[in-house]
């Protein structure tokens, strides 16, 4: 459908944060207007504790605002990156706020001149900014002049220029015909290919889209390297102004992470969780009775006839039902985002691909995209991302605005345990062999192959262009594409065949644009994993830890975050735990299998 066609209950409703663009951009005007003061009444002024302090605050507020501002007009263009006003809007408020940073880029550079005892004494008194002022005073060495960041602000929109050249290519020039299996056509979009074909049981079917679809991105493979490889080089760049080590130093830096857990992540994952996948691709050829396990083949179902239709209707109740266990407030939440519309489920020409969850500093709601396709793995992505939504909800609620802005490391921790709460309690409404196969194909097929095989690989490729990047290197289409080819080829071995277009996967994800975001799904999965066990296990005890752990926002640390969820993540015995839990799933689905075939044959 085109964006105008979508039932308005099928999209969000982001009058939750304006009633609509003449009441944003009278917010733009208020954001100015704070600009102009906090550069009148504060430049040259940042030298003692309370002046910084109480510019911070100002600051703090600005910086809220300018986050609803960007909000409401980047949510709205994502429904449709095919409409010219959309982007117009977008970029318009995206230079604006450019400005306004760049106005006030003097704030963080001047602070940064204070002595180190000036700037402790602001800590203690600081109130909602203490957290902002610690992370600044671990930066201090890597702030440039107070003119060379008024310039890298204003360059500040510039900066992200590949990523809308990406998203302009993917979402809204590619225009796919349709394919045709055995006299029949069937149409063919970036969505209906992720959503839809990838799952379906027609072997036919489902290989003809994976290579209509690989023909098609490959005629942008050119310009998305040129964006992707201009992206890159950026980092490279700004890891050398900066002073950093090298550009994972500079990645890393403000995920408090060091390299060593990065490293770990990837290599632990790339060697002992391979043989376990083989193993499940090798059930997954032997139940659909295929000639060969392709890569085009790796995201069936295993079952595909017992997975049934779900409903949005449907699906609030499978997930309330399944995240009582986090307390009526939590559920009273998941209610409130089907009836207030915080959810974009529509299929349109010129949506965003995949799904995401924003929330707003200041505003009383989340906003959820994805494309619905009635199955129960949409049911997990929304538990997924409604985990996003209940995370926010308490961190908001109980941090300034600067104390929101949470690490990567463990940003995916409390989406990814709600998609295992549900498993949880599916597994407990039902004895069923086949069911109880079902419920664990969903979790290795769905929660554990996205987080620990598609962002993993995509992690382990990242890698290998950040060095080569780090080395004074280039990136183009060939060079992308025969490194991922590599990274898959480790990682499955001999058992899936790596058919024409399985390279050209780097052209898919968005997360390539956000740093080393990619890992962070298996370091996330891995503390949500452990969490799990105990409130499945501990109750509402562990519940009131992990709500503690979602609540303090930023002011903890990676290492301390998984502590507060009785998690010691400095040591790899967690993620090697994780990955025996998955391949304990893996062998018990091949039992099921085992037995539900003695059954038939009875």
């Amino acid at each position: 459908m085109k964006r105008r066609e979508v039932p308005v209950r099928q999209t969000w409703d982001l009058s939750l944060i304006y009633s609509g663009e003449d009441e944003a951009w009278q917010d733009a005007e208020t954001l100015k207007e704070l600009a102009d003061r906090i550069e009148k009444d504060y430049k040259g002024k940042l030298r003692d504790a309370g002046s910084i302090v109480t510019g911070l605050q100002l600051y703090e507020q600005m910086c809220g605002l300018a986050c609803r501002i960007s909000a409401f007009f980047e949510l709205d263009l994502s429904t449709d990156f095919s409409d010219s006003r959309k982007i117009a809007n977008a970029n318009k408020a995206g230079s604006m706020i450019t400005e306004v940073f760049t106005k006030t880029s003097f704030v963080e550079s001047e602070i940064a001149l204070a002595d180190s005892a000036v700037l402790e004494e602001a800590i203690k008194k600081g109130g909602s900014v203490s957290g902002y002022l610690k992370k600044l005073l671990r930066r201090k060495p890597h702030i440039l002049g107070q003119e060379t960041e008024k310039v890298l602000a204003a360059l500040a929109e510039f900066m992200e220029t590949p990523y809308q050249v990406y998203n302009q290519a993917k979402l809204s020039d590619m225009r796919f015909d349709p394919f045709t299996v055995n006299g029949k056509d069937y149409p063919l979009s970036y969505a209906l290919f992720e959503d839809e074909y990838e799952y379906e049981k027609d072997t036919d079917i489902r290989r003809a889209a994976f290579r209509a679809f690989s023909d098609k991105i490959r005629e942008y493979e050119n310009v998305t390297a040129a964006a992707y490889n201009a992206y890159v080089c950026r980092d490279k760049r700004m890891a050398q102004l900066r002073g950093y080590r090298d550009v994972f130093d500079y990645l890393l830096f403000e995920e408090n992470v060091r390299r060593e857990l990065h490293d770990r992540q990837i290599d632990v994952i790339m060697d002992k969780l391979a043989p376990h996948m083989r193993k499940y691709a090798a059930l997954l050829q032997k139940v659909h009775k295929l000639d060969k396990m392709t890569y085009a083949d790796l995201k069936l179902s295993v079952d595909p006839d017992y997975d049934p239709k779900v409903t949005m209707e449907e699906a609030e109740q499978y997930i309330a039902d399944g995240l009582s266990v986090m307390g009526q407030d939590y559920v009273d939440m998941v209610h409130r985002a089907f009836r207030e519309r915080w959810i974009d489920y529509a299929t349109n020409e010129g949506k965003s691909t995949g799904g995401f969850c924003e929330s707003p500093y200041g505003v009383p709601a989340s906003f959820i995209l994805l494309s619905w396709q009635n199955r129960m793995s949409d049911v997990f992505t929304l538990a997924h991302e409604l985990g996003h939504a209940g995370h926010f909800k308490l961190c908001n609620e109980a941090q300034g605005y600067f104390d929101t802005q949470v690490p990567l490391y463990y940003v995916e921790s409390p989406s990814t345990i709600n998609e295992l709460l549900l498993t949880g309690y599916l597994n407990k409404t039902s004895s069923d062999p086949r069911f109880k196969r079902w419920v664990l194909g969903n979790t290795v097929g769905k929660t554990y192959y996205h987080n620990f095989v598609t962002h993993l690989l995509e992690a382990a490729y990242q890698r290998e262009v950040y060095k080569i990047i780090d080395a004074g290197g280039s990136v183009q289409a060939d060079t992308l594409s025969a490194i991922y080819k590599d990274v898959l080829t480790r990682f499955w071995g001999d058992s899936v065949e790596l058919t024409e277009g399985a390279e050209l996967t780097w052209m898919r994800q968005p997360h390539y644009y956000m740093g080393l975001y990619s890992y962070t799904y298996s370091a996330g999965l891995t503390i949500s994993t452990k969490m799990a066990e105990r409130i499945l296990t501990e109750g509402q005890p562990a519940v009131r830890d992990w709500k503690k752990a979602l609540a303090a926002g930023s002011t903890v640390t990676p290492y301390e975050f998984a502590r507060m969820a009785g998690v010691d993540i400095s040591t790899d015995q967690p993620l090697l735990d994780t990955i025996e839990s998955i391949g304990s799933m893996i062998d018990e689905m091949c039992e099921l299998t085992d037995l539900l075939g003695t059954i038939k044959e009875v």
